[in-house]
């Protein structure tokens, strides 16, 4: 018999793929796969490209949305050259992407407009609109979140705020994997990762704030039931089998949707403590936290705006975002619209050869969130705090790493204070764990090993949670028991340069300016 197959949809901002994981079984004699237990391997079935595209609104004014009808035609290429390739081996397929944004659907299910994507800034002043009908202080003890303008929340104040007829004809609100699931199978469930990243959750019952959500003046319909990570939602549409070629038996399955959520169960540790491991699960975005076994809230998680998000097997991610690898992407296209085209590897290349801890950015500065060129928003910046400004690419990528290394330092020590407790290392997983130079930084800025990889973390902890609800894995600690004999991780151990204290000193205060 053939080893199963599951098939991970797994969405990032840049890029989408439907990968195929095959679960290997230990054998009996010890060949072959690990003696010790299965193990993993995936193949890349489908990849596509994914963005945000503008659309005039009313006004003519450009409005960024997600196109979720070319993003489902890519998904169902996938699943049909998995529907050629594996046919009867497949046992289910679940979908994973980034949080926050969401789309609304109709009373009979039809989709209301493209969904808003959340670098928009529609949500300019959505704090203070927000706050004039519920204090700070409530909305994050009701949901542990950390404050950002893009959080659903405040996505659907302004579509309340500028499109009423929207949210009074709409019956439900799905975020992006739910909306996938509904096209695969029809359900409107929402899965509790990503829900968490609304900052309409209540951390402690794990379900919506019905309370806070009333205060906020939306609809308490839009809001469907919160499954768990692992909940089997349905089997595909005899439809959308029949065009793919999968079974009819192919099991729709949540997995932590929360691309981060996803990436951190497949964190490869064997530590049954909390908090004495970190992680940063490095791409677009940096997700820089802990694992807890509960929210951490309070006057001083609440000052230190760090979030709570859900994890895998009653777990809890507390974490803060940091803007991440989205600063080098901006400077890269800022070049190529010069006709300058480098790729990442090239860049890191030539940054590794420019001198470090010479000019540094925040990288969580609002500036930096959607600037129309990246490069120059970083030069006046570095001007306008009268460091050096750098002069050509390899500078300009420098000051990005350089940077991002120190504020992940940062937010570790602001988790250390919360949970008493300072990781003895931090594992670095998702695309930007390829990086050896960022992950060297990260190590010397941190003053910790770091242990990159894998690069796959996300489709893989995808996978094996539908391996989870199908029985083949019994826990969290036998996921990622899976992952380590998979996957190799390398080790970047800390150098010692006096230089870094002095230049968290100095990011420190370009942080707290203003």
């Amino acid at each position: 018999m053939s080893d199963p197959v599951f098939l991970a949809v797994d969405l990032g901002a840049e890029s989408g793929r439907v990968i195929a994981g095959r679960l290997v079984p230990a054998a009996a004699d010890g060949a072959g796969a690990d003696a010790d237990g299965p193990t993993v391997t995936l193949e890349e079935v489908h990849r596509f490209p994914n963005g945000p595209i503008v659309v005039p609104g009313p006004d003519g004014s450009p409005s960024l949305r997600w196109d979720v009808t070319v993003l489902w035609r890519e998904i169902e290429t996938g699943l049909a050259k998995a529907g050629v390739r594996y046919s009867a081996e497949v046992v289910s397929v679940g979908v994973d992407t980034w949080g926050v944004d969401h789309v609304l659907l109709s009373e009979t299910g039809e989709l209301l407009g493209l969904p808003w994507n959340y670098r928009d800034d529609r949500t300019a002043g959505g704090f203070d609109e927000a706050f004039a009908a519920v204090p700070r202080e409530e909305v994050f003890a009701g949901t542990g979140i950390q404050f950002l303008p893009f959080n659903s929340l405040y996505q659907l104040r302004a579509t309340r705020r500028d499109h009423p007829e929207l949210l009074s004809t709409a019956q439900r609100v799905l975020l992006m994997p739910d909306y996938f699931h509904r096209c695969l199978c029809g359900s409107e469930a929402v899965e509790f990762t990503n829900a968490t990243t609304t900052q309409l959750v209540d951390p402690t019952t794990r379900d919506w704030n019905r309370g806070l959500i009333a205060k906020l003046d939306l609809p308490d319909r839009l809001f469907g039931p919160v499954v768990s990570p692992g909940t089997e939602l349905g089997t595909l549409f005899p439809s959308l089998a029949q065009r793919t070629g999968l079974p009819e038996s192919v099991k729709v399955v949540a997995p932590a949707t929360h691309d981060t959520a996803s990436a951190v169960a497949a964190i490869p540790t064997g530590s049954t403590g909390q908090a004495d491991w970190a992680y940063i699960s490095s791409g677009t975005w940096s997700l820089v936290g802990v694992e807890t076994q509960g929210p951490v809230l309070g006057e001083a998680a609440l000052a230190a705006n760090v979030t709570n998000e859900g994890g895998v097997d009653g777990t809890s991610r507390l974490l803060k975002n940091v803007m991440g690898l989205w600063l080098v992407q901006g400077v890269r296209r800022s070049f190529a619209r010069g006709g300058d085209e480098l790729d990442y590897a090239e860049l890191t290349r030539r940054a590794a050869s420019a001198e470090g801890l010479v000019s540094l950015i925040d990288p969580d500065d609002a500036r930096f969130l959607a600037p129309t060129d990246m490069a120059a928003e970083i030069v006046g910046y570095c001007r306008e705090t009268g460091q050096p400004e750098p002069g050509d690419v390899a500078a300009l990528v420098r000051c990005c790493l350089d940077s991002l290394a120190l504020r992940y330092a940062a937010v570790l020590d602001e988790l250390a204070s919360l949970t008493g407790e300072r990781p003895g290392v931090v594992h670095v997983v998702g695309g930007g764990s390829r990086n050896a130079l960022l992950n060297q930084l990260t190590a010397d800025a941190c003053g910790v090993p770091v242990l990159a990889g894998p690069v796959e973390a996300t489709a893989l902890g995808n996978v094996l949670m539908q391996a989870k609800a199908a029985g083949a894995i019994g826990s969290l600690a036998e996921l990622r028991a899976v992952v380590r004999r998979s996957e190799e991780v390398t080790r970047f151990d800390p150098t010692d340069d006096a230089r870094w204290a002095e230049a968290a000193d100095r990011l420190r205060g370009l942080s707290n300016r203003g």
